[in-house]
């Protein structure tokens, strides 16, 4: 599945991957999203798929260009590039504009998602009773995730292990956003918090040579939930891609059609007019991360007063997510044009 890529293709397979890891980073938004729109969702299930027996059969043998052929590691490199380069750029942008122009975002976001719905249902030519049923099950399946109460906070290392797999569902499963999901299972604060931050304080101790850390009970629990969670995640991607590659190669169009259904069915995780609800502790206090950053627990969400000028303008920002995306779309078939 190894491609020939000019420098071209290569740099925008990293603007991609740049575009997936911001998506990924807001919960509510789906990495798969990106990946469907921007045309290479069968390519990126279909390279996971290769992270099987046969490749680690070749990494544990040492035959490593062999490996790098046989998972199409070119093309998954430099998305992960992009991913990385988002981690430390984009996303640090999006949680500044999120604190500051959070409704603005939302609507950016919102609109990208409908100009998305456009796009895929537009190139979808096989609309039949039995695809108009596949839409339907997606679309209540997506609402119906999207009004569910968070659970309470969970750290058995099984149920850790499970959001894990759960949790990259996000990257794979378009309109299904691993971020939120964590957040209804109620370990988004545990997992994507409170063990990362564990992780980055034993760094930190281990490079100023003080290993105290290893008498923290408490530390050695997170760094353990971290590890099973990770475990977790690759789990979930490599079984979760089997899966969809699976189904895609004998049932693409129904595929297609339950994840047209479930991304129109998300809008209403992204509605931009929503109050957050932050986690509170026993005493009524509010959580926050190492950052100082308040935690998201859930949004109320309402409709927008049309007599206010912020509404205005966050319908203009919708109109221009609608446009990015189908801009990029555009421009994405015109390069392919030979």
């Amino acid at each position: 599945m190894q491609q020939t890529r000019t420098f071209t293709d290569k740099f925008f397979l990293v603007l991609k991957g740049l575009a997936m890891g911001a998506a990924n980073k807001v919960p509510g938004v789906s990495g798969g999203v990106v990946a469907f729109v921007a045309g290479f969702y069968e390519e990126f299930i279909y390279s996971l798929q290769k992270v099987n027996l046969k490749a680690f059969k070749l990494l544990v043998s040492g035959r490593f260009r062999s490996l790098f052929q046989y998972i199409n590691g070119k093309f998954l490199g430099l998305l992960i590039l992009g991913m990385l380069i988002s981690y430390f750029s984009v996303s640090k942008i999006l949680d500044y504009l999120i604190v500051y122009y959070e409704l603005y975002v939302w609507a950016a976001f919102f609109g990208m998602i409908i100009g998305s719905i456009y796009y895929i249902s537009k190139d979808f030519d096989e609309w039949s009773k039995r695809s108009i049923l596949f839409v339907l099950a997606g679309i209540t399946l997506g609402v119906a995730i999207s009004f569910l109460e968070p659970a309470k906070e969970n750290d058995n290392l099984w149920f850790v292990f499970f959001c894990g797999m759960i949790s990259v569902s996000g990257m794979t499963l378009p309109g299904l956003s691993g971020s939120f999901i964590l957040i209804l299972l109620g370990n988004y604060v545990l997992l994507l918090v409170e063990s990362v931050n564990a992780l980055y304080d034993t760094v930190a101790d281990i490079l100023s040579l003080d290993f105290d850390f290893i008498n923290n009970q408490e530390r050695l629990r997170m760094l353990q939930v971290l590890v099973i969670f990770s475990l977790g995640s690759l789990a979930g991607l490599v079984s979760l891609s089997h899966l969809l590659g699976y189904v895609l190669k004998r049932y693409k169009n129904d595929t297609f059609a339950v994840i047209i259904g479930f991304i129109t069915g998300s809008l209403g995780v992204v509605w931009p007019w929503k109050e957050a609800i932050f986690k509170i502790d026993d005493f009524g206090n509010i959580l926050t991360d190492s950052q100082g950053n308040r935690i998201i627990d859930n949004y109320d969400r309402y409709f927008p007063d049309f007599a206010n000028e912020q509404t205005w303008i966050a319908i203009f920002f919708i109109l221009f997510g609608i446009f990015i995306v189908l801009a990029l779309a555009w421009y994405e078939k015109k390069a392919k044009k030979p």
